[in-house]
């Protein structure tokens, strides 16, 4: 019989792996990595693009504050009928948040948002006092 202690000791591998999905399985589930986000900075500007499909775009509210962006969404939950029960749930519902800093502070009116098919990207231009500016040097 598969599974028992004895062969979990004697196939430490296995048991590694069967450990390493559990773990991953529960880092998955925490509230802290929903949704996950892409982040790209250059000198002038950050885009974060991130997907959170099953959400309607007035559901999705976007801040920001300085260099922070705080993305907060809600995914309702499915509805299901009496005479069905649950097999298998992994899609999260309920209300997320997520918070973002960034290297530079963000110019909050410039923001720029688009949803579509579930993919949302945020365009975050940086505060045009802080851009790096570039000094000419002069010849005598």
């Amino acid at each position: 019989m598969r599974g028992t202690y004895l062969d979990r000791f004697l196939d430490p591998w296995s048991e590694f792996e069967r450990m390493s999905r559990l773990l991953s399985r529960a880092a998955s589930n925490s509230g802290a990595e929903f949704p996950a986000v892409n982040v790209w900075v250059n000198g002038d500007h950050a885009v974060i693009t991130t997907e959170i499909p099953g959400v309607e775009s007035d559901a999705i509210d976007i801040s920001v504050s300085g260099n922070t962006l705080t993305l907060r969404c809600s995914r309702p939950a499915e509805d299901i009928g009496e005479a069905e029960s649950c097999h298998r749930h992994e899609l999260r519902h309920g209300n997320f948040s997520k918070t973002i800093e960034l290297p530079f502070n963000i110019d909050a009116d410039k923001v720029h948002a688009v949803y579509k098919k579930g993919i949302l990207n945020i365009s975050l231009p940086r505060v045009e006092a802080e851009k790096p500016k570039k000094i000419e040097i002069k010849s005598k």
